[in-house]
């Protein structure tokens, strides 16, 4: 029983971290302007979807801008050239991301995972370990 209690409240600890977190990251995207707030919104949904969707990736990182520079057309960002980072490994990724009026949330969003980018390749994109 006191097993479970401590499990209990660990558990809710580590979601109250990280619901702190998302709350953080959420208060902060106000203070951007909304072209980066859409890129920030879509990059976080990559790293989620590619993670939820069955995949064995687990990203901690998506940028839509590496291998070419993402279109905005309104709340759609459009980012072929994009790339996501899971165990120190680059990933070509290419997107498209439909957000809010206010650029908060994510209304929309298809993906599809490209290959691996080589390591000799990083320093021309602004990739790192």
């Amino acid at each position: 029983m006191k097993i479970t209690a401590v499990a209990v409240l660990l558990g809710l600890v580590a979601f109250n971290s990280a619901e702190a977190a998302d709350s953080r990251f959420f208060a902060s995207l106000s203070r951007l302007d909304p072209r980066t707030r859409l890129e920030q919104v879509c990059d976080l949904e990559a790293m989620l979807r590619i993670h939820r969707d069955g995949s064995s990736a687990h990203p901690d990182r998506a940028k839509s801008d590496v291998l070419s520079p993402p279109r905005h057309t309104g709340d759609v960002l459009n980012a072929p050239g994009a790339a996501f980072r899971d165990r120190g490994h680059w990933y070509k990724l290419a997107f498209v991301c439909k957000g809010s009026p206010d650029h908060l949330k994510v209304q929309s969003f298809s993906y599809k995972v490209g290959e691996l980018i080589p390591q000799s390749k990083w320093a021309d994109y602004g990739l790192w370990r």
